[in-house]
């Protein structure tokens, strides 16, 4: 059953639009039919009393309350959610204990390790590099991981839509709030990260996981997100200039 369908259960999202972290756990919310929460969008500049009280060792979004008990991080509320609303919609996580194991391993492997973190530093390095060879190594670096990822999603996926298989799971939801800001990549650096030369399981698991219902609403526009890159370019820019 999921929340507010008989169960009284108070679901208050505290995000902000640009985060990859906050596209998981709306696409995680979706996924499981749990669409009648509140959300509340954060203006990082200026953090409300609500985000530093939930969340006051890192102060930082996504925060799900739920009850208003705060569950933060993003991996960690993907994985409350499973618990808290086992019978509602989607199961993120497999049912067998060692398929559970082995999605928390590719997970936290992608996201903790190497690939994502390594990916997202990339990324911001080579949009926000103020030389062209700090930005020709952060693509490089990030053209790197998503190959890496396209053999994680040909072993984990065995030939199936998803790297959960039938359906969307763990790590497609991991890797899933990403695929906004890898589309205004292109725009903004000049280099198309996802490019079926190259990476082509993972081109058509990106057009899959953004065409389901539960991805609708969630991924802002990409001109949103080339604008907001930009002004973060701008920013780091003025700030590395010198001072006369």
């Amino acid at each position: 059953m999921a929340p507010g369908a008989g169960g009284g259960d108070e679901l208050k999202l505290l995000g902000a639009w640009p985060s990859p972290f906050l596209h998981r756990v709306r696409l995680a919310l979706h996924l499981k039919g749990i669409t009648n929460y509140e959300y509340v969008e954060e203006d990082l500049t200026n953090k409300s009393d609500l985000l530093l009280a939930s969340n006051p060792v890192h102060k930082k979004i996504p925060v799900l309350l739920h009850d208003g008990r705060p569950v933060c991080e993003s991996l960690v509320i993907l994985q409350y959610l499973e618990d808290a609303f086992p019978g509602a919609g989607n199961a993120l996580l497999p049912a067998d204990p060692y398929d559970r194991a082995v999605a928390r391993f590719w997970v936290a492997y992608a996201d903790d390790i190497r690939m994502c973190a390594q990916f997202f530093a990339a990324w911001i390095k080579s949009l926000m590099g103020t030389t062209e060879d700090e930005k020709a190594a952060g693509t490089t670096a990030a053209l790197a991981a998503l190959q890496t990822l396209e053999g994680a999603f040909g072993e984990c996926s065995k030939g199936k839509p998803f790297f959960a298989g039938d359906e969307p799971g763990y790590m497609d939801v991991a890797l899933g709030g990403y695929l906004g800001w890898m589309r205004a990549y292109e725009v903004v650096a000049g280099v198309n990260l996802l490019d079926a030369g190259r990476t082509p399981l993972l081109v058509a698991w990106a057009e899959r996981f953004a065409g389901l219902d539960a991805a609708k609403g969630v991924f802002p526009e990409v001109d949103q997100i080339v604008q907001f890159a930009k002004a973060l370019q701008a920013q780091t820019a003025a700030s590395a200039a010198p001072n006369n």
